[in-house]
């Protein structure tokens, strides 16, 4: 059985104080078939060349500043997948390895709320450039490890403009410019229209406000392009606002 493919907006540290969105999070990892491994892009790692990372004994990096000391003792103690790194070389060709590279909160934050046991080996790789195109053919490449029982994930935020928000609560009403984004992209997605999508930022309503930079949405392009050889259409399992940012978060099947 083929996987699915996940594009997931992974909040930050806090996340695992929102007893809802956890809770989300649990329920879409155990109405899927545990995977034998996951592959997670990140929207906090842009690397080129194309490079993977710990493929042993997988740390944390605390790429964030300013939390409470709590957030920094958090651990995930997930196994290696070196033979998932074998499987992505010889799928892409020139892989570079960064060894002492561990999983950024972009990927230990949503993994750990989905697979609490860490019992899941988990490769992290990063995102070569922010090009649409050659993330989407990243992603095609990879599609045949779905069919290895691998989770591919793109770990980003559906719109994140962090100026443009006030973190005081997080249920505030949405802005308009991240409500007509979202509206947009959760259109597009349900038309499989990639072709917007990838071109977002001349498609899409108030894309500069939504993505003043792209690395957030650009994880969705690896997801979209390991996604293909199927017509489904994309299922959006959790949508809504948080602190005003469009938490939308689609499976492909």
């Amino acid at each position: 059985m083929s996987m699915p493919v996940l594009y997931l907006s992974h909040g930050a540290p806090p996340l695992a104080d929102d007893p809802v969105w956890t809770q989300q999070l649990a329920s879409w990892s155990a109405a899927i078939p545990k995977p034998t491994a996951v592959l997670i892009v990140s929207a906090h790692w842009e690397n080129a060349p194309l490079t993977v990372g710990a493929t042993t004994t997988v740390p944390l990096v605390y790429d964030f500043w300013g939390f409470p000391e709590h957030y920094y003792d958090v651990t995930y103690p997930a196994p290696g997948a070196p033979g998932l790194a074998a499987s992505v070389r010889a799928l892409l060709g020139t892989v570079h390895d960064e060894p002492a590279r561990g999983l950024d909160h972009g990927a230990y934050v949503p993994l750990k709320e989905m697979y609490p046991d860490a019992d899941v080996p988990v490769l992290q790789m990063s995102m070569p450039s922010l090009d649409p195109a050659e993330l989407f053919e990243v992603g095609r490449r990879l599609a045949p490890l779905r069919d290895e029982g691998v989770l591919i994930i793109g770990s980003g935020f559906f719109t994140h403009n962090l100026s443009r928000v006030v973190m005081a609560d997080p249920n505030v009403k949405a802005p308009s410019w991240s409500a007509e984004f979202d509206h947009w992209g959760a259109e597009a997605l349900t038309s499989r229209d990639f072709d917007a999508l990838l071109d977002f930022e001349h498609k899409s309503p108030a894309a500069k406000l939504a993505h003043p930079r792209t690395e957030h949405f650009a994880p969705l392009f690896v997801s979209m392009g390991a996604s293909l050889g199927t017509t489904a259409t994309p299922t959006s399992v959790i949508d809504g606002y948080w602190y005003g940012l469009a938490k939308r978060s689609v499976q492909f099947d």
